[in-house]
């Protein structure tokens, strides 16, 4: 018998995986899209990541809407890790191809199109256990944070090794992931099945959504400026290869992923409004001393501080939305969290590739760094009084 522990930790893999195979291409993105026809410069690895984003954006409510509608999450993450691999696959073939980097583009919309399904169905069947809303997304940011670390270092060395390797470790990693989540047992919460229409009109009732949605946006901003702004700064500023890029982004995402699920468990127990708050504010100063950092021991300090920061942020984040959520709109709401995450994603490429090209690697990190600082404080009284709500 599978306990509620043990598909905790196996939806956790499942989102580690995703994580994995799509971090394995951000350290050396810079030599990948060389390799796939779109040249070194930091535009054109800005219009490779923002590509899958895209799709990220457009899709990500609609595998939550549907899942909604026929009660099962796990066939359709399958379907979609499926799909992941399948592009990857397709990318790793377009030299030999002669695909142009237009076509390249493309299968890189395809490819976050399915890719997004297997992501965003497994955190919404976390939030669908039992045990804690911040636990069960502690459980999901923990998850994120080592597949994001892992992927940061193993990609590096295999960028390194060869430009193509990040995409063929990417497709083996979703064929795994795919597999694993045919295994999980169901475990959705009871309530009325609704049409996908009908969920997603119900989400428009809720307006409440709109603050986690809120912070989810700039929270990913600054984690897709640092996938492509981060390993540029990295390194030209400090001449690291893309291993060192690698270890550089670990230095964030190693403690960002080992204090999620205990800052997720902190936020049940004290509540949403100070780890979103106070711990955005200081998020958003920490970015910008890894910007003006003098050193290269000095930004990865900072790098670590932040990670740290951003532990205490995300999964108060998540738990925020299925604080407000009801049972029968979970996958839609985590749909649309996971859209404005993208969209977040988006911006983070787009404002990061255009101000540092524009006006230099400082003033992006200030940018970037103050919008974490308005948002927190723009919305604290929203969040202190959905708190209030929830545990009162």
């Amino acid at each position: 018998m599978v306990t509620r522990r043990g598909t905790r930790i196996r939806l956790a893999l499942g989102v580690w995986g995703v994580l994995v195979s799509q971090v394995f291409l951000y350290p050396g993105v810079e030599d990948i899209v060389a390799a796939l026809g779109g040249g070194g410069t930091i535009r054109a690895g800005m219009w490779f990541l923002v590509a899958e984003f895209a799709a990220f954006v457009a899709f990500a409510s609609v595998w939550g809407a549907a899942s909604d509608a026929v009660g099962r999450r796990m066939p359709l993450a399958a379907a979609g890790a499926l799909g992941g691999a399948a592009g990857y696959l397709a990318l790793a073939s377009a030299p030999a191809l002669g695909f142009p980097f237009a076509a390249v583009l493309v299968v890189r919309v395809v490819g976050g199109a399915a890719t997004i399904g297997a992501f965003s169905l497994a955190i919404t069947a976390l939030a669908d256990l039992a045990g804690g809303n911040g636990r069960n997304m502690g459980a999901a940011g923990i998850a994120i944070g080592l597949g994001a670390a892992l992927g940061s270092i193993i990609g590096g060395r295999l960028a390194d090794a060869d430009p193509l390797y990040p995409l063929y470790a990417a497709a083996g990693t979703l064929l795994a992931v795919a597999v694993l989540f045919l295994t999980v047992s169901e475990d959705l919460p009871s309530g009325d099945r609704l049409g996908v229409g009908d969920v997603l009109g119900r989400l428009r009732e809720r307006p409440t959504l709109t603050v986690p949605y809120a912070f989810g946006f700039i929270d990913r901003m600054t984690a897709g400026f640092f996938a492509l702004v981060g390993v540029y700064y990295f390194r030209e500023s400090f001449g690291l290869d893309a291993a060192g890029a690698g270890l550089a982004l670990a230095a964030f995402f190693v403690p960002f992923a080992l204090l999620q699920y205990p800052a997720g468990v902190l936020s049940d127990r004290i509540g949403r409004e100070i780890p979103v708050v106070v711990g955005s504010i200081c998020y958003g100063f920490g970015i910008i001393a890894v910007g003006v950092a003098p050193a290269l021991w000095i930004a990865l300090a900072a790098m670590i501080a932040v990670g740290a920061l951003g532990a205490l942020v995300s999964p108060a984040t998540m738990a925020l939305v299925t604080d407000v959520a009801s049972v029968e709109t979970r996958g839609a709401a985590l749909g649309g969290f996971n859209v404005f995450g993208s969209l977040g994603f988006l911006a983070g490429f787009l404002l990061g590739g255009t101000t540092t090209a524009s006006a230099g690697y400082l003033a992006a990190f200030v940018v970037v760094g103050l919008s974490e600082v308005v948002i927190a404080v723009v919305a604290a009284r929203a969040v202190w009084r959905i708190s209030e709500s929830t545990y009162s």
